[in-house]
């Protein structure tokens, strides 16, 4: 496959526009207690009535068709009437009740009278396919066999052992990274604090330098196994994000996504919002498009900086760098052709999506544990996702034993280009809608909070850098308070 292959597209429409979402509605009219059923599965419970509505929304509908085809039928033996009138009228009959001519103007009145009951039963019609979409679009994906069902995520294995000095120590003992970050002056919340508020933060020293060690490290894992690397931009369209399965509010009503504040004169153009993820970004690279088979699987990585408006409430369980307004992150994203072969399918690429997350963590020695995450854990778009989560030493003691999640993995099948209208043509020459999948190669504020934490020597008062991240960092091996530079 050539390297023009795998990013030829056809562009079909503008991608200021946005996309008109193409559901399947025939496969939920046959399907309403599946699709009931995966609401409830996955905690949807106001979405669960919305199978059986479309259901009689959907009968509504066919009434009106039995109508409108009535309607019509009844024009066309009007119009066969009329033709046949206008033959063999003459002028002596135009007084007769029963001529032709007499008749031809009571058949153009029915027409007249036709004309608008059918425009009103169409419209009808419109309206029940708009209601008919605009529930549908509010459904979640079906879920796949592999997802376990309710709200326990299955251990699916470990990665590296813990370090020896963090199992002698105790939670109370083990050091956040807060506390490491401030003793080894690396991070600064207090001056993010007065400049733009609770949940930024400023990386320095070699804080900065292992955020871009880590970006590199990511990237060249990812590119080495075959990713194309992308920039993506960190301005989107909140219609694309919308398709993504993003929404602007949670279910709490908490704001999501920070929306971009349009002057008058723009108030006509699409709105835009920051992206919370590159996966919003790099999903809408191939809206309104058409893919050709040949280049599918195309798998793309980038970093970008992401922004999310709702960052938790204060807490042990968002303290520091874990839970955060804006972040960098190294994104994989694919499209894959609906009826792949096995190598090529997105089951075969999520595998190898975790397979590169695995690599990467494993490189940078943290002890960690990957899930196959339960239905109750899925977003709107995902049919199956899986999370790596590390453990963080400080955190032992709270929630969820110390672990915490630093990278995910999701099957979107169909779901996100239906919306984005994004197509692929088969080989037969049969247009159809590719799969996409989604995965976080590294996100840089959790994973260096957890470097520091796993890093960290109290015995010496340093930080010990993994080996795989000092090509990046001028062969630096450890950092200590004062650090003037390299230090094996």
């Amino acid at each position: 496959m050539s390297e023009h292959a795998a990013v030829s597209t056809i562009a079909v429409e503008s991608h200021s526009v946005a996309p008109k979402p193409q559901i399947d509605i025939k496969h939920i009219r046959s399907n309403p207690e599946l699709y009931s059923r995966n609401c409830e599965a996955r905690k949807y419970k106001q979405q669960a009535s919305i199978p059986p509505r479309i259901v009689r929304l959907f009968e509504r509908w066919q009434q009106h068709e039995r109508a409108s085809r009535a309607l019509r039928e009844r024009n066309n033996q009007l119009g066969k009437s009329l033709s046949e009138a206008a033959r063999h009228s003459t002028p002596a009959e135009s007084n007769n009740d029963t001529s032709p001519t007499t008749l031809r103007e009571k058949w153009l009145q029915e027409a007249r009278e036709i004309k608008t009951s059918l425009a009103t039963v169409v419209a009808e019609q419109d309206a029940l396919n708009d209601e008919m979409l605009d529930l549908a679009l509010q459904l979640p994906n079906l879920t796949s066999p592999q997802t376990p069902i309710g709200d326990e995520p299955r251990i699916v294995g470990y990665l590296n052992e813990q370090p020896a000095s963090i199992q002698r120590s105790t939670a109370h003992m083990a050091k956040s990274h807060v506390e490491i970050g401030k003793e080894l002056d690396l991070l600064d919340f207090g001056a993010s604090a007065a400049t733009s508020g609770w949940g930024w933060y400023f990386l320095k020293k070699e804080a900065a330098r292992l955020e871009r060690a880590l970006v590199g490290y990511a990237l060249a894992e990812a590119g080495r196994r075959g990713w194309e690397e992308v920039t993506p931009p960190s301005i989107v369209y909140s219609h694309v994000g919308t398709a993504c399965g993003f929404q602007p509010r949670d279910q709490h009503g908490e704001q999501q996504v920070y929306v971009l504040q349009r002057p008058g004169k723009d108030q006509r153009k699409p709105e835009q919002c920051l992206a919370g993820t590159a996966e919003i970004p790099l999903a809408g690279m191939r809206a309104n498009s058409i893919l050709p088979e040949q280049g599918l699987p195309y798998k793309v990585a980038g970093a970008s900086r992401c922004f999310r408006a709702e960052a938790g409430a204060r807490g042990v369980d968002t303290k520091g760098l874990y839970r955060v307004h804006e972040f960098t992150k190294v994104e994989m994203f694919a499209w894959t052709a609906p009826e792949a072969t096995p190598s090529a399918s997105s089951e075969a690429i999520f595998d190898e999506m975790v397979s590169i997350q695995t690599e990467i963590l494993r490189g940078l020695g943290l002890h960690c544990r990957i899930l196959e995450m339960p239905t109750s854990d899925l977003g709107a778009s995902a049919t199956r996702k899986c999370d790596i989560e590390a453990y963080f030493p400080s955190r032992r003691a709270h929630r969820d034993g110390g672990w915490g999640e630093v990278t995910s993995a999701s099957i979107c099948t169909d779901y996100q280009t239906r919306r984005l209208a994004t197509r692929v043509r088969l080989g037969d020459d049969r247009l159809s809608f590719p799969h996409t999948v989604n995965g976080t190669a590294l996100a840089v504020p959790r994973v260096l909070a957890a470097l520091l934490e796993n890093g960290w020597d109290a015995d010496q008062g340093i930080m010990r850098i993994p080996a795989v991240l000092r090509p990046w960092m001028g062969g630096q091996g450890v950092i200590r308070k004062d650090s003037k530079g390299p230090t094996a």
